[in-house]
């Protein structure tokens, strides 16, 4: 097969997205039409804000499909009519059977994480949050249980210490968009083999369920490594948080040191002007990215020289 032979729907949303889909487009794949979400209200005003896969596909003149409901008659009528032999699906939306067995060579799903780990809707986040040391990319076929599909391939690839979820999320789409192609290269010239993933949770494995605000609240009475990498894993969207002086204090970047605490767990120290740590059980946490409640995102230098302390904690 050549990439003209594939007749390909896209289904994306977030610009985790765009970077797989210019891929394709520049490897002379036909895209016979975009699906993605539904333009939403938001920001000033509520105006409606275009997906970043919509945007990137009108540029291009793509067809876009806007669905509601993904069982809608209507919207299945028209994917029946652009008759695509191959569906792919990145970032998108949970898709009923009735849609990701429609097309003859099925539908392939990029998944951000070495499956069958961190199956879920947060595999960047909770990889960090763990403390993985890697991670990497996975194409698969979808089937009816969530992330559990046959493997095509796989890419890794090491998170670093101070890397934090925004950082393994911009190396990772441009991985992904890059495995997505050479998964089509191998349908093509029947190179493939899939490997088939067992349904069954199994010791060992993590999953990646979607991030709520309990989740971010900070637990001070954890080691440093357990806050750093809590912090990282949630930076920079939601983030993960504590209280100063009653006020929300979100915290984006952080530094730790191993100094023995004087202090009990969650309680602060500051020299007022170019210091600010938390004790934790095994040592202190240094923010050097932060967002007080009602100020905007900064460095910890910049806060503190516009802070005023209150008297107590």
């Amino acid at each position: 097969m050549q990439p003209s032979d594939f007749r390909i729907i896209f289904m994306g949303t977030p610009e985790f997205a765009v970077p797989s889909l210019h891929a394709l487009l520049d490897a002379g794949y036909s895209i016979r039409g975009v699906v993605t979400s539904p333009d939403r209200p938001g920001g000033r005003g509520l105006k409606l804000i275009e997906s970043a896969v919509k945007k990137y596909a009108l540029e291009k003149g793509l067809l876009i499909l806007q669905p509601e409901k993904l069982k809608a008659p209507e919207f299945l009528e028209e994917l029946k009519k652009l008759e695509a032999n191959l569906q792919i699906v990145v970032a998108f939306r949970m898709l009923p059977e009735v849609v990701w067995n429609m097309p003859e060579l099925g539908t392939i799903n990029l998944h951000g994480s070495l499956l069958p780990q961190y199956r879920g809707a947060a595999p960047i986040n909770w990889a960090i949050i763990n403390g993985e040391k890697e991670t990497g990319v996975t194409t698969f076929k979808l089937q009816q249980a969530i992330d559990t599909g046959n493997i095509l391939l796989q890419k890794s690839f090491l998170i670093g210490d101070s890397d934090t979820a925004g950082d393994i999320h911009d190396r990772m789409k441009n991985i992904g968009a890059a495995l997505l192609i050479s998964t089509l290269e191998g349908i093509a010239d029947c190179s493939l083999k899939e490997t088939p993933q067992s349904i069954v949770s199994e010791p060992g494995l993590h999953v990646a369920p979607k991030i709520v605000t309990e989740t971010c609240k900070i637990n001070w009475a954890e080691s440093i490594n357990q806050v750093h990498n809590l912090i990282r894993g949630l930076s920079p969207d939601p983030g993960a948080f504590t209280y100063l002086n009653n006020k929300l204090f979100k915290i984006f970047r952080s530094a730790k040191t191993k100094e023995i605490p004087g202090s009990p767990p969650g309680e602060y120290k500051t020299d007022k002007k170019t210091f600010l740590s938390f004790a934790c059980t095994d040592g202190y946490i240094i923010p050097e990215e932060i967002q007080l409640q009602g100020k905007k995102r900064m460095g910890i230098k910049e806060f503190l020289r516009g802070y005023n302390f209150e008297e107590t904690n």
